[in-house]
């Protein structure tokens, strides 16, 4: 007012006069002098407006625009700080220090997250309201450390794994953007998160009860930590590799074994019958097993499961689509290069060159002068490429020796100087049969059709009687004989009756079955897997693993000529891709030294010299 009635003085005198204030500022001046600058005045005045924000955040309404006045008076009085800032902030800390003590004890994890983020809400729309801009940062800061800065370790370990466990996607949100506010947060959840997976997935790794729904629970599990690091934790680079390097420390945890379910799951996923999945479904679902399989270091005891299994698919026409098989085949190549493909890929090629030469044999037999009444149909496997198999010598009945001599001759003719071995163990046959009901054809095994046969002969044979006339083995001839007598499909009768087949039971030929198919599958009771089978197949891997660490062990020495102990062995570790123990790669080395492929120095046992 004062200023309105000397406005002509403060344009004309003041203005000439560049050392006089105007009287706006000596106003300001005075005013903070003798009446703000009283500490009654401004001590009762702080305390009022503070006062008024406890309230305030204690949940009850005040008169904001009241605040607003007083503030922007200590703003423009340049009292602002000094006067007030520091001691809003120091109760600010209080405060908070106080609440996140209590709220750490009474509230759950999510809760309290939510909590926090109401709170920052609430303060960045103070500052909008009536705290002066500058005050935006250190407020801010000082709830942040209060409620979360302090309480990091406690949040995780009270909260995270609840979380994860529950997938609850919103709070983990939550959680990761709270977090990245606060001054080392992203790196101790990242830490939390990474002992989350490795111990989870240990626990579904090297849990031997569980390990019939292993992989499926890995790859359940890798899905749900995709998504959570995708859409929880915005995609954060460090995060995706912190979960590579945990799923790749657990699943090695037990060497060899989820390496060899992989395969296992891979065979039910590619195996005819398989009628749940689409053949888009089972691209995504072999592409999701490549992701894990790449966390494994022996992938060679996976090479050897998946041949043995593709082996079994090939042979009995049990696989659901060459499609699924070729594509299966291509990402093995890519991830492990051709060389770990190369008999998976022979033992396709033997496939089809036997599809070839029964079209010629088919001819073949057309232009003989006596046809056979029995189509044979063989395959032809080229040793190096399937797994092996022990031959068995059974006694085949004469027309089906003669019809493998015609083959025989007519193979060798071709290709000469090769030699061809019989395996009973994987033949299969489809045989005719009258029973009181009608005609069937039975599809059996070449073990079930032996058996089978003989009840042309007579009606009734003992256990003993059955294994002179066909030669079985009596652990595959008593599995033959459960397979006809006590499964669905009983085409004999057993006597005495009973599940089991015991060394003095007789079997006579069932004339009164009955079956809705005309064609009827009898299932060879296939051995469980034995666990004689399973240490076969890693003893073979070890067998094979044994040559790669020599060959390894002699290119690097001839090309290095001369080494130290510890060079070798950290060069060895280069090459290799499987695990191995220093403990093996000493023995190979010992052994290589014995065959004189190698010797130590004389002077300095540690180093090795080539041996030309």
């Amino acid at each position: 007012m004062i200023r309105s009635i000397f406005l002509f003085l403060d344009r004309t005198y003041v203005l000439q006069n560049s050392l006089l204030p105007s009287i706006w500022d000596t106003g300001l001046e005075l005013f903070r002098t003798h009446i703000v600058s009283d500490s009654a005045v401004q001590k009762r005045t702080v305390e009022a407006i503070l006062e008024q924000i406890e309230l305030e955040r204690n949940g009850e309404t005040v008169d904001r625009s009241l605040l607003r006045s007083l503030l922007g008076m200590l703003s423009d009085l340049q009292v602002y700080k000094d006067s007030f800032e520091e001691r809003f902030l120091a109760e600010t800390d209080r405060l908070y220090a106080a609440e996140g003590q209590r709220l750490m004890q009474e509230r759950d994890v999510p809760e309290y997250l939510h909590h926090v983020a109401r709170r920052l809400e609430e303060e960045n729309d103070r500052i909008l309201s009536y705290l002066d801009q500058s005050t935006q940062k250190p407020l801010i800061c000082c709830v942040e450390k209060q409620l979360l800065g302090e309480h990091m370790t406690a949040i995780l370990q009270k909260g995270l794994s609840n979380l994860l466990d529950e997938n609850r996607v919103t709070e983990l949100a939550l959680l990761y953007q709270l977090f990245s506010k606060v001054k080392g947060g992203l790196p101790t959840l990242l830490q939390f998160w990474r002992d989350y997976i490795k111990s989870f997935g240990g626990e579904i790794v090297c849990t031997p009860e569980k390990d019939k729904d292993m992989v499926q629970d890995l790859l359940d599990f890798k899905d749900k930590m995709d998504n959570v690091a995708q859409s929880c934790f915005g995609r954060n680079e460090g995060f995706i590799n912190a979960m590579k390097e945990a799923f790749e420390t657990f699943i090695n945890k037990r060497p060899n074994k989820p390496a060899e379910l992989i395969a296992k799951y891979v065979d039910s996923k590619l195996r005819a019958g398989n009628k749940e999945a689409t053949e888009e479904e089972l691209e995504r679902i072999l592409d999701k097993i490549m992701i894990i399989f790449r966390f494994i270091h022996g992938k060679d005891v996976f090479e050897a499961f998946y041949k043995k299994d593709l082996a079994k698919r090939l042979l009995v026409g049990k696989s659901a689509s060459v499609d699924a098989e070729k594509s299966m085949l291509s990402k093995l190549k890519h991830e492990c290069g051709a060389a770990f493909t190369s008999k998976l890929e022979g033992m396709f090629k033997d496939m089809e060159l036997s599809k070839d030469i029964m079209i010629q044999f088919k001819q073949h037999m057309q232009n003989q002068s006596e046809p056979s009444n029995i189509e044979l149909t063989v395959n032809i496997l080229t040793m190096g490429y399937w797994p092996s198999y022990t031959p068995m010598e059974v006694h085949l009945p004469a027309e089906m020796v003669k019809l493998q001599e015609v083959f025989k001759l007519f193979y060798l003719g071709k290709h000469s100087g090769r030699k061809l071995q019989w395996q009973p163990t994987l033949g299969h046959a489809v045989l005719k049969a009258e029973f009181k009901e009608g005609k069937k054809e039975l599809q059996v095994s070449l073990f079930q059709t032996l058996v089978l046969l003989m009840f042309n002969e007579g009606e009734d044979f003992s256990v003993e009687e059955i294994r002179t006339a066909t030669g079985i083995e009596e652990g595959e001839l008593k599995r033959t004989l459960q397979s006809l007598a006590c499964g669905k499909a009983r085409v004999l009768n057993k006597n005495p009756r009973g599940k089991d087949v015991e060394d003095g039971d007789r079997f006579n030929f069932n004339s009164d079955f009955k079956h809705k198919l005309f064609r009827i599958k009898i299932n060879q009771i296939q051995m469980k897997e034995t666990v004689e089978e399973q240490v076969n197949t890693t003893e073979r891997v070890f067998q094979d693993r044994q040559y790669q660490i020599d060959a390894a062990v002699v290119r690097i020495m001839k090309m290095r000529k001369t080494l130290s102990h510890n060079l070798l062995v950290s060069e060895l570790y280069n090459q290799l891709k499987f695990p191995v123990k220093p403990g093996d790669l000493k023995k190979r080395i010992e052994s290589l030294i014995d065959r004189d492929y190698m010797e130590r120095d004389k002077e300095t046992p540690n180093q090795y010299h080539y041996v030309a």
